[in-house]
């Protein structure tokens, strides 16, 4: 079968003609299509050479900025490490200078941040135990730094309790312990100091309490007396004038009384008493 194309050019009365065999057309359309599909396999090709290589390049500078942020990371991992490692050394000196026990367990390992070599997936692990170790050694320092809150408020509690300083200005007239009695001449025990003032002097606490007692007591005349907790207590008496009241809180250096010469008193003065769980000791280890 034969094809023929007829060809007219304009202004022009020549007609060219152009036979064609089937065979030969279908073979010039296989060749077409061909180089058509050729030239769009290329150029998918190029295209998608060129955005592999875009992908590859943003993955790589992505790649790039991870390793330098875990690389921060690592530098701030390892400074923390070493100031944990700083408290902790201070946790063992403060335990040590108060006689206290180590902290339950010290779960602290860190071996500081990843090598530089190392794959992104081993850094990454590495930061992980890393991270854990920290954590774990944060919640150590933070429960005994609790441990260590509670022991130095109670010491602070304590050292408040604790009598210090002179009640009353003056001087001491008749010492702690066994003594003959000015007023029969028999050996007693003189259970605290007598200090010697002129009646009116400011009378103060020596330690901060509450107010146990107020009143006249035999022998003690008019007597106050300061419940300051861990088992301490101090006494006032032969006050002139008492100037607080029962239940009522009293801190060191607080005016509670003014001296007097009430009692069994020879003269002005103030008998001071420090007592540990009821039993009478000598007030000159607080003065």
């Amino acid at each position: 079968m034969r094809f023929t194309i007829l060809i007219i050019p304009e202004g022009s009365h020549r007609v060219r003609r152009f036979a064609l065999k089937l065979s030969a057309l279908k073979w010039t359309a296989a060749t077409a299509t061909c180089g058509v599909l050729l030239m769009v396999g290329l150029t998918v090709m190029a295209l998608r050479g060129n955005f592999n290589s875009n992908e590859f390049e943003r993955l790589r500078e992505e790649t790039q900025l991870h390793q330098q942020e875990m690389g921060q990371l690592a530098a701030k991992l390892e400074a923390m490490r070493k100031e944990l490692v700083v408290m902790a050394q201070n946790d063992a000196k403060v335990r040590v200078m108060n006689n206290l026990t180590k902290p339950k367990a010290d779960l602290f390992g860190g071996v500081g941040g990843p090598a530089v070599d190392a794959e992104p997936a081993d850094s990454l692990a590495s930061l992980q135990r890393e991270v854990e170790g920290l954590r774990r050694e944060i919640e150590l320092r933070r429960v005994s730094q609790e441990e260590l809150q509670g022991f130095l408020n109670d010491q602070r509690s304590l050292l408040g309790a604790r009598p210090s300083g002179w009640p009353v200005k003056g001087w001491v007239t008749s010492d702690f312990g066994v003594r003959r009695d000015p007023f029969d001449g028999q050996r007693r025990m003189h259970e605290g100091l007598d200090i010697s003032t002129r009646t009116g002097t400011p009378v103060r606490a020596t330690a901060g309490g509450i107010v146990r007692e107020v009143g006249v007591e035999p022998g003690y005349g008019m007597l106050v007396v300061i419940d300051h907790g861990y088992g301490i207590s101090t006494a006032f008496g032969h006050n002139s004038r008492i100037l607080v009241k029962v239940g009522q809180r009293v801190r060191r250096g607080d005016l509670i009384a003014n001296a007097g010469n009430t009692g069994r008193s020879s003269g002005p003065h103030v008998h001071y008493e420090v007592r540990l769980n009821g039993v009478p000791v000598n007030p000159n280890k607080y003065l």
